[in-house]
């Protein structure tokens, strides 16, 4: 007779659906085993379509992961050649296969991270593997880690898990939460390039605001330079609900929401340290300047309220990231900014010069060098605030368009002005 665990087991394997996997199961060992978030999100029925797979077997993984590259047609990498790990991408699937550590499969389990993700399904049938209970931490909606030890055999899982806690919605266990305040420092250890990897995943999560709030209060942050308890007001402003207020679409807020998260707690020198890509860098800092400069105009203050030089200037640095910073906008402010932002042809949320550098030269005998510059600046100003206009101009016969008569008309009126006095 068939037991509970094992009609569980049936179903896991029912939801996992390895015949569609890219690789068959008659190539894979017989004791190989399905681990880690696949077999937790199958328990939560939250599985995507095409989950992430990690697979444990008895046996060297990476001469596994090269031979089912071969049968399969995918692309084998191999992750750590000393604890043979390996990564085999195939149609769209991505499988990592890791040789299983100690004597059985309940040691390699024991050895993880968080009881939530020491779960293990073998293919071969049977009730799933569960020696740390990490089924009951999962109906009861809570988190904890298997051991002190084995969080700090790598201290980016101390970050991972409040990623975890974040994207499942779990509470902390209260020991768990200990060690996580206690060796925050130990983060410290860990390659830049990795920890800004969780937070960008932890930024992405519906909730996002609330796990990156708590990666502050567990000073998990601060040896990375992370902003303190300030950050904290920046946060509040976005969620999800913030952002359906202020108009974003659901692809503007995918994108914006984690921008702006990680805008207000990780400066430029953080992110440096972090090595972020100098792209990123730079877009979090001009949405820090941004927003401080509105906060110091006071509250309520708005786009509005800058002076046209400095509008211009944002508008020209935040072109592609206007959603991110309309989140810190009044409701009614960003849902007009976003309207007009979504224009592309509108000429203060996507300034440009009416005649390029070439035209002016041409028109106007201009040399290359700063006043050009200047200049192209100067009637990017004027059409943004709408003064160049149709009915400025004049009977005179120019080349061109009625909206390039007026444009080099602006310009000599700008370099006469220019001009030193006689």
């Amino acid at each position: 007779m068939t037991s509970p665990a094992e009609r569980q087991g049936d179903l896991l394997r029912q939801a996992l659906a390895p015949e569609q996997w890219p690789v068959k199961p008659a190539w894979l060992p017989e004791d190989t085993a399905v681990v880690g978030g696949a077999v937790r999100d199958a328990l939560l029925g939250r599985l995507r379509e095409r989950p992430d797979l990690d697979l444990v077997v008895e046996g060297d993984a990476v001469s596994l992961a090269r031979r089912l590259a071969g049968q399969g047609g995918g692309s084998c990498v191999v992750l750590d050649a000393e604890r043979s790990i390996a990564r085999l991408v195939s149609g769209g699937w991505t499988i990592d296969l890791a040789q299983r550590c100690g004597d059985s499969l309940e040691a390699d389990l024991n050895r993880r991270d968080y009881s939530v993700n020491a779960i293990a399904l073998p293919l071969s049938g049977g009730a799933p593997v569960d020696p740390t209970g990490g089924i009951p931490d999962l109906a009861a909606g809570q988190l904890r880690a298997i051991s002190e030890a084995n969080l700090l055999e790598d201290p980016l899982r101390l970050l991972r898990g409040l990623r975890l806690a974040c994207e499942l919605d779990f509470a902390i266990e209260a020991h768990t939460r200990h060690w996580l305040e206690q060796h925050a420092r130990q983060l410290a250890e860990v390659a830049g390039e990795r920890v800004l990897a969780e937070l960008e995943r932890l930024a992405a999560a519906p909730s996002g605001s609330a796990g990156l709030a708590q990666t502050i209060a567990t000073g998990l942050l601060r040896v990375w330079g992370g902003d303190g308890p300030e950050a904290m007001a920046r946060l509040q402003h976005l969620t999800p609900q913030q952002a359906l207020e202020r108009g974003l679409s659901a692809a503007e807020s995918a994108w914006a929401l984690p921008l702006a998260r990680l805008a207000a707690v990780l400066d430029r020198a953080a992110l440096a340290r972090l090595h972020a890509s100098r792209r990123l860098q730079q877009r979090c800092e001009r949405l820090r300047h941004w927003h401080s400069q509105l906060a110091a105009a006071g509250a309520g203050a708005g786009l509005a309220s800058l002076p046209e030089e400095e509008r211009l200037l944002l508008q020209r640095q935040l072109e592609e990231d206007l959603p991110a910073l309309a989140l810190h906008l009044e409701p009614g402010e960003a849902r007009q900014a976003l309207v007009r932002w979504r224009h592309p042809d509108d000429p203060l949320f996507h300034p440009r010069p009416p005649l390029d550098g070439q035209r002016l030269q041409q028109a106007l005998g201009l040399p290359p060098g700063p006043q050009l510059g200047q200049l192209l600046l100067h009637l990017s100003q004027e059409r943004a605030f709408g003064r160049l206009t149709e009915a400025k101009a004049t009977a005179e016969t120019e080349a061109g368009t009625v909206a390039e008569t007026v444009a080099l008309a602006a310009a000599r009126a700008w370099l006469a002005a220019q001009a030193p006095p006689p």
